[in-house]
C-alpha cells in the first residue's frame, strides 16, 4: 500500500548526475543486467554479491593488490564467510590518497571556528604521528585507544594507527572511568590517546582528574599521549607516563607516508555495544570490510563525492564517528563539530551549515523532534543553498518529522531515514539519490545487503511488522568479538534466533515502496495480551501533543506477582513549569486510540523530569523495564544520565 504521493523526487538532471546511475552502468563489465532502475540493481547486487562487490571495488576506485580474482569463500556460511581472501590493503592508504591545498577537515568547537587542515596537512601530521608510533615500537595489530572530543587530532591519530596496522578504539571523554575501564580495559592498549578536557555547553571539563585514575587502572598503557583542548599547556606532572601530543611528534618531520598493507579482514576498528545490559561487547571490524562498505554508502547511497563538504553531529564513542571519517576516501571534506548542538538557541549547527557550504548534513532523530518542538526554521533563517542531503539516525524518524523538514529546513533535499548500527558499522537500509522519498520510510534496503522481515516462524513477509534479518553475508560483518575463543558471543549475539541469518534486533516493515519501517527495537517490543507492539508507535503519537517533550513506553509484568500478562506504562517529559493532570492524561491516551488501536494505549501514564540514555543518545527501554521491575542494571557507566533511572524506582502508580 503506498505511502501517498512522494515528498520529494529526484529532478531527471539529479538523476543523470547521479554516481548511483554511472555505476548501473558500470556493472556491465561485472556480468549484471542492464539496470536502468534501483530495484533491479539491487536485485542483481544480492543475487550476484561478489560480481557486485567486484564492482564497487573496481568503480570507487580501491587502492590495494587483489592478489587474485576470487572475491567470497564459503558463501553459504554465516557467519564464516571470507571476502577477498587473497587481498593485502590498507585503510588510511585509501583515504589519505587525496593531495592538494583544498580542504581535507574543518573543525568547529562550541561555536568557534578553531580551524582547518588542507590533504597535504593532514597528510604530514599523519606521517608525524605515525612515526612517533613506530618509534614507540607500535606495530601492526597493537591497540591504540582514544578518549577524545571530535578533533581533528582524533581523525590524525586514527589514521596514523590505521596506516602501521594497528587498531583504532575510541569512546567519548564525558564516559566516566569505569565506563573507560569497561571498554579498554578488555581490550589492552598500548597507548593511550587523551585530550586534557573539553567543552560542553559553555562548561569547560577538565579530564586530567579522571586520566590519572584511568591510567591506575589500565595496566597495558605505555604511554599517555595527551592533546591540549581545553589548556594550551596542561599540567602533566602526575601523570609519570604522559607526554604533551606535541613532544611525542617533535622529534619528526614530514615524511612520505608507509602505509602497512594487510589482509582484507585485518582488524581495523574496535567498537562497543552499549553495556547497558552488562560489559559492553568489543566488537571488531576488519580494514577491507569497513573500507568497502562505508564506500558504498557514501558513493552510491549519498552520492558524495570530491568538494562535498560531509557533516555528521557525533562523538567518538558512536559508530558514526567511524563512518564520518571514512568519507575522506569518497573524496568529501570531513567538517567536525564538538560541543553542544543547541547553543546560539539552537543555531549553532545551521549557522556551521550556512557558512562553511556543507552539502551534507547529519544528526539524529531527536536532534531533528527538538528542532520541531523549539519551532525553528533553519530554511528561512540560513542560507542552505548548499546543502544537498540530510541523514539521521539513532532512533526511528516519525513521520511528523519528514513533515518538519520538509517545511521548515528545505523543500528540495533528499531526507535519507538510515538504520543500521555499531554490530556491522554500517546500514541495512538508507537513502539512495534516485529514488523518491515517502513520509516515514527509509527509502531503501542496502545495496548488497539481503535484508529480509521475518515473522516468528521464520517466513519472509511483506507489509507486515516482523523481525529485520539479513540472509547472506555481506563485506562489514564483524572479524568476531575480541577475546571470543570460537565466536560463541558472537553466534549468540545476531545467529541464535534465526540460524544461518543475521537477526539484527529490529522491528521493521517492508512497504509497497520497498521502504523499511522501524517500529523500534524487538526486545523493547511491548506484547500486551499477545499482541506486538513497537514502541515508536507509541512515540509517535503522544509526542504530537505540544506539552510533551518526549516519552518512554514499557511492559510492566502483570498481575505483578502473576506475570500472565503485560500492561503498557508510559513516561512522559513535559515542557517546563507543566504538571501532568487528569486532563493531559485523558488527552495523550485520546491521541494514542484515535490514532493506533486500544491495545497501544497505556495503562499507567507517569510524569518524569529526564529519561535515560546511553551516551549516544538512545533511550534505554530495557533498563527503565528492569528498574520498574525490581532487578539490577548491570552497566550504569554506559548511560549518559544514570542518575534519571532514580524517578522510575518504586513508583506508586504502579504497585496498583
Amino acid at each position: 500500500m503506498s505511502a501517498g504521493p512522494p515528498l520529494w523526487q529526484p529532478s531527471p538532471g539529479r538523476i543523470a548526475s547521479a554516481k548511483l546511475t554511472a555505476f548501473m552502468r558500470h556493472v556491465a563489465q561485472y556480468g549484471g543486467p542492464d539496470c536502468t532502475t534501483y530495484p533491479q540493481l539491487y536485485d542483481w547486487s544480492v543475487s550476484r554479491p561478489a560480481d557486485f562487490w567486484s564492482a564497487v571495488w573496481a568503480f570507487c576506485g580501491v587502492i590495494a593488490e587483489r592478489g587474485s580474482d576470487r572475491v567470497l569463500e564459503h558463501p553459504g556460511r554465516m557467519p564464516g564467510a571470507r571476502w577477498f581472501p587473497d587481498a593485502r590493503l590498507n585503510y588510511a592508504e585509501n583515504l589519505l590518497k587525496q593531495a592538494g591545498k583544498g580542504d581535507a577537515i574543518v573543525f568547529r568547537g562550541e561555536n568557534r571556528v578553531a580551524g582547518r587542515l588542507s590533504h597535504d596537512e593532514l597528510r604530514h601530521e599523519v606521517s608525524r604521528f605515525a612515526q612517533a608510533l613506530r618509534a614507540a615500537g607500535i606495530k601492526a595489530g597493537d591497540r591504540i585507544a582514544g578518549y577524545m572530543p571530535n578533533l581533528p587530532g582524533t581523525v590524525i591519530a586514527m589514521l596514523a594507527a590505521s596506516s602501521l596496522g594497528a587498531v583504532w578504539s575510541s569512546c567519548s571523554p564525558d564516559f566516566g572511568v569505569q565506563g573507560v575501564v569497561d571498554r579498554f580495559g578488555q581490550i589492552a592498549p598500548r597507548i593511550l590517546v587523551a585530550a586534557d578536557g573539553y567543552f560542553y555547553n559553555r562548561n569547560t571539563i577538565d579530564n586530567l582528574p579522571r586520566l590519572q585514575e584511568i591510567m591506575d587502572r589500565l595496566p597495558s598503557v605505555e604511554r599517555l599521549v595527551v592533546v591540549p583542548y581545553t589548556c594550551a599547556t596542561p599540567d602533566l606532572s602526575g601523570l609519570p607516563q604522559a607526554v604533551s601530543v606535541h613532544d611525542f611528534m617533535a622529534p619528526f618531520s614530514a615524511q612520505p607516508l608507509q602505509f602497512e598493507r594487510l589482509p582484507f579482514d585485518h582488524p581495523l576498528f574496535i567498537l562497543f555495544s552499549s553495556g547497558t545490559t552488562g560489559v559492553p561487547k568489543c566488537i571488531v571490524h576488519g580494514a577491507g570490510g569497513t573500507l568497502l562498505q562505508h564506500l558504498k554508502e557514501h558513493v552510491l547511497h549519498t552520492d558524495i563525492g570530491t568538494g562535498d563538504r560531509l557533516f555528521y553531529f557525533t562523538t567518538c564513542g558512536w559508530m558514526m564517528w567511524n563512518w564520518l571519517v571514512s568519507g575522506l576516501a569518497a573524496g568529501a571534506t570531513l567538517m567536525l563539530y564538538d560541543g553542544s548542538p543547541f547553543l546560539a538557541k539552537g543555531a549553532v549547527l545551521w549557522d556551521y551549515a550556512g557558512q562553511e557550504k556543507i552539502s551534507v548534513f547529519g544528526t539524529s532523530a531527536k536532534y531533528i523532534d527538538a528542532l520541531a518542538k523549539l519551532d525553528l526554521r533553519p530554511g528561512e533563517t540560513h542560507d542552505l543553498s548548499s546543502l544537498r542531503a540530510l541523514l539521521s539516525t539513532g532512533s526511528p524518524l516519525v513521520p511528523e518529522s519528514f513533515d518538519y523538514v520538509y517545511r521548515a529546513i528545505k523543500a528540495d533535499l533528499q531526507l535519507a531515514s538510515i538504520s543500521g548500527g555499531t554490530d556491522i558499522i554500517s546500514c541495512f537500509a538508507l537513502g539512495c539519490p534516485v529514488l523518491p522519498v515517502f513520509r516515514g520510510e527509509l527509502q531503501c534496503r542496502g545495496l548488497g545487503m539481503k535484508v529480509e522481515v521475518w515473522n516468528d516462524q521464520g517466513q519472509p513477509v511483506r507489509g507486515e511488522k516482523g523481525e529485520l534479518v539479513c540472509t547472506a553475508p555481506f563485506p562489514s560483518m564483524p572479524t568476531g568479538f575480541w577475546s571470543d575463543p570460537g565466536g560463541k558471543k558472537y553466534h549468540a549475539a545476531y545467529f541464535e534466533r534465526f540460524p544461518g541469518a543475521w537477526h539484527h534486533g529490529d522491528y521493521v516493515k517492508l512497504t509497497g515502496n520497498d521502504g523499511l519501517i522501524i517500529y523500534g527495537r524487538s526486545d523493547a517490543v511491548l506484547n500486551p495480551g499477545g499482541v506486538r507492539i513497537g514502541t515508536a508507535e507509541i512515540y509517535r503519537q503522544v509526542e504530537r501533543l505540544d506539552e510533551v517533550v518526549e516519552s518512554i513506553a514499557i511492559g510492566q509484568d502483570w498481575p505483578p506477582q502473576q506475570a500472565n500478562d503485560v500492561r503498557v506504562v508510559l513516561f512522559v517529559r513535559l515542557r517546563d513549569g507543566l504538571t501532568l493532570d487528569a486532563a493531559l492524561i485523558q488527552r495523550i491516551r485520546q491521541q494514542i486510540r484515535d490514532s493506533t488501536t486500544p491495545r497501544h494505549v497505556p495503562s499507567v501514564i507517569a510524569q518524569v523530569t529526564d529519561i535515560p540514555r546511553t551516551k549516544s543518545g538512545k533511550i534505554v527501554e530495557l533498563a527503565v523495564r528492569n528498574v520498574v521491575h525490581g532487578l539490577p542494571v548491570l552497566n550504569l557507566e554506559a548511560l549518559a544520565n544514570p542518575e534519571a533511572l532514580d524517578q522510575y524506582r518504586d513508583r506508586a502508580e504502579l504497585r496498583g
